[in-house]
């Protein structure tokens, strides 16, 4: 058995250790050598991680969907229509996953749009509207 000295030093010297350790503490009930400091932050890092997740993922969806449609590439159609289609696919999983992510979806919806007609306007010199032209139907959106 590791001291919680040990572990928590553990942490910062081999974090699949900790990990392997934390987990093992954990099943056998033995939680006063659970380290709960970094556990706490690593679980609240893995509801960031999905959030930032998705909200890259939605910005690369709207930048694929203003290329598609406003960028006169016919040769670049397809690829862009690939990642459109695995883009949909990812944000369907993340969703099924976590569905309260849902709410997050809709309430960065417009920031994210931004963010994506602000990076195409860079790259390519095309009139893109200001505004969402694309359903802002969660649903509709990633169908």
């Amino acid at each position: 058995m590791m001291s919680l000295s040990r572990v928590k030093t553990l942490y910062d010297q081999d974090f699949a250790l900790w990990i392997e350790e934390t987990v093992k503490q954990l099943k056998s009930g033995n939680l006063s050598q659970v380290d709960l400091e970094n556990l706490i932050e690593e679980v609240e890092s893995l509801g960031k991680r999905d959030k930032r997740e998705l909200k890259r993922r939605l910005i690369t969806l709207f930048e694929h969907l203003l290329k598609r449609h406003y960028v006169p590439l016919p040769e670049c159609y397809r690829g862009w229509e690939l990642t459109i289609k695995r883009t949909h696919s990812k944000l369907k999983d993340l969703l099924k996953e976590s569905p309260s992510l849902r709410n997050l979806l809709t309430d960065i919806y417009l920031d994210c749009y931004q963010e994506a007609v602000e990076n195409m306007r860079i790259e390519y010199d095309a009139n893109f509207p200001d505004f969402s032209p694309f359903a802002d139907n969660i649903d509709d959106l990633l169908n």
